[in-house]
């Protein structure tokens, strides 16, 4: 029998990002959020919905995103894999990125930590590119305002405040 660390098994914080530009995207997250749950994560907090230009291209269509606040135990991988579970179940396909999607759910930080693994399944945390993301900063603002970058230690409204004004404007919260 192989015993766990103390530490290995313990619930952690998490910050997942959800969103859809295809159907109904209301819709799409609640369901999506409900199905979190039936897998070992509790939702603490959910944002607001706010509306945004679809990213990297405009032309396609307008998202909704939220950001929730999660407990769970399972770990970054298997969480992963939960969430692009969830994405195929509502219909994701992955034929091009950022093609318009049914589903996405982002990883945005997992229990304060720096991860990195680029083998497959590819995850690195906290997310990328999140810093430049007004469907990110504005939700996850809403519901943690303390909220720092784990790796830059930069705070919530600082991250804000360096969007381009143009990505301040263009976001609406619904």
């Amino acid at each position: 029998m192989i015993k766990l660390g103390i530490l290995e098994n313990r619930v952690k914080i998490a910050y997942l990002g959800i969103g859809s530009n295809l159907g109904n995207r209301s819709k799409n997250i609640d369901l999506t959020k409900f199905m979190l749950q039936s897998h070992n994560v509790q939702v603490l907090r959910s944002s607001s919905k706010y509306e945004s230009e679809s990213w990297p291209d405009r032309t396609m269509p307008k998202f909704i995103n939220v950001i929730i606040k999660i407990k769970t135990d399972l770990s970054p991988v298997k969480l992963l894999a939960i969430c692009n579970s969830i994405e195929l179940s509502l219909g994701r396909k992955r034929s091009k990125k950022n093609d318009p999607r049914t589903c996405d759910i982002d990883i945005i930080d997992y229990d304060k930590k720096i991860i990195v693994i680029k083998n497959k399944p590819k995850l690195i945390l906290p997310h990328v590119s999140m810093t430049k993301r007004n469907f990110v900063l504005l939700p996850l603002y809403e519901i943690d305002k303390s909220w720092k970058h784990p790796k830059t230690k930069v705070n919530i409204t600082n991250l804000i405040n360096s969007l381009k004004i143009d990505d301040l404007t263009s976001i609406k919260q619904l």
